[in-house]
């Protein structure tokens, strides 16, 4: 898939309008077919349902302005209350947190219901005429107008509606609270390594040397490196007869002095260009293809929890607890692999090698230094550490942990004091020496 294709998805899901867009299209369309149906029917059909009347276009028109005035003012309480969860989460979680909250199927569901009910009504609204009024699309030869069948959906969406309204009700609220954010985070983290790296690790190591002159290909623009098309990247070096060995990851800052990659080989000229538009550079960071940036939203908001201001050491707790279990898979699986997945050298591309240090040192390392300072955090940090190694891993990744350990008692030395750095000791002496 091509490079800014993919960026463009990632921007859709993210966006407010995109689903709301789509079910108002979903509403237009289904009321041109409900009219086409109701004007072929005729009003007739309903004497075969004896518990069904029909309207009065006084009546039909009343019931239709009653539901798109409601809707159209659900729709904006719905609008309001999700940026004032929006801005609430920011402000206590992070501002990397708002791109979840945007992603969020359920409030975009929800808004897209009200506006798409609102549209339908309208659109059914204009079909309802008197019989002294003139014709609509298709002439039905009757002396007045009432689209029934339309009607029942409106009531039908409306009821829909009202349930939905229910369920955005009880969902706000539960998207905010601290638990399931920290949890949203780590299942998806989770789900991206299963995906990522779906082989066990057997202490394989797959990079090739670099071998003779490489050639830096530079970016042209200024910005994050979202998407990385490794596809067109193998298809370029298989044309060529080259290797490409990339300089960045996504979730890397780029300006046009960076080398996003280096080219082993002689090849033709604008394959560099080529090479350059398999990389989709934007102005922010996105979860796509970027482990790392779902790493760095649970160390923000355990960061945050440690922050002298907060001081809320349980929820850095939750925090290290997914970070533990996200690690824990880590040091299972093969983590030669690139951002897609694809083995590493696959049709002559090698990626950015992302070994287990450097997951260790994002996730982990990068909260040491304040959960060292905490008693409570501390304590569980070793803790999260050990279990982190539960699993069995290789020697090599075993040592990686306690070397965190011991870094984070060498920093608790200079914080801590009395029973709470014993206990600190004592735990980083269980772990180390098992």
């Amino acid at each position: 898939m091509k490079a800014w294709f993919r960026q463009l998805v990632v921007r859709l899901n993210a966006s407010y309008w995109f689903l709301p867009a789509v079910l108002t299209i979903g509403a237009i369309l289904l009321s041109f077919l409900t009219y086409y149906i109701d004007v072929r029917l005729g009003p007739d059909w309903l004497d075969a349902a004896g518990w069904l009347h029909a309207s009065k276009p006084d009546g039909a028109r009343s019931l239709l302005s009653t539901i798109a005035g409601s809707m159209i003012s659900v729709a904006g309480t719905v609008f309001a209350i999700t940026i004032a969860a929006v801005v609430y989460a920011s402000g206590s979680y992070g501002p990397r947190l708002l791109t979840n909250f945007m992603t969020d199927r359920g409030n975009q569901l929800s808004l897209g219901v009200f506006i798409a009910n609102f549209t339908y009504c309208l659109m059914v609204l204009r079909t309802v005429r008197q019989p002294d009024e003139g014709g609509f699309l298709i002439d039905s030869g009757q002396p007045g107008f009432v689209p029934e069948l339309s009607l029942l959906v409106a009531l039908a969406l409306t009821m829909l509606s009202v349930g939905v309204l229910v369920y955005f009700l009880h969902h706000v609220p539960d998207s905010i609270r601290i638990n399931n954010v920290v949890a949203a985070i780590g299942r998806r983290a989770l789900s991206e390594i299963d995906s990522r790296f779906p082989d066990s690790d057997d202490g394989t190591m797959r990079i090739a040397p670099s071998s003779g002159e490489v050639t830096p290909v530079r970016a042209k623009r200024t910005g994050y490196v979202e998407v990385i098309d490794f596809d067109t990247l193998g298809s370029v070096c298989e044309d060529q007869g080259i290797s490409v060995r990339l300089t960045v990851r996504p979730g890397d800052f780029v300006h046009p002095d960076v080398a996003i990659c280096k080219v082993e080989g002689t090849f033709g000229e604008g394959v560099d260009d080529r090479l350059r538009r398999a990389f989709a550079i934007g102005d922010s960071r996105t979860s796509a293809q970027d482990i790392e940036y779902l790493l760095d939203e649970l160390v923000e908001i355990g960061l945050r929890a440690l922050s002298p201001g907060i001081n809320d050491p349980f929820t850095a707790i939750t925090c290290l607890h997914w970070l533990s279990a996200a690690t824990a898979l880590l040091a299972k699986r093969d983590l030669a692999c690139d951002s897609d997945g694809r083995p590493y050298g696959e049709q002559g591309v090698y990626a950015l090698a992302d070994d287990f240090d450097h997951f260790v040192s994002r996730g982990f390392g990068s909260i040491r230094a304040s959960a060292a300072e905490s008693p409570l955090a501390a304590r569980i940090f070793v803790e999260s550490i050990h279990n982190a190694s539960a699993g069995h891993p290789a020697g090599g990744r075993i040592e990686s942990l306690r070397r965190e350990a011991r870094l984070l008692l060498e920093q608790a030395e200079g914080a801590l004091h009395g029973p709470a750095l014993e206990d600190v000791r004592r735990a980083v002496a269980k772990f180390t020496d098992a």
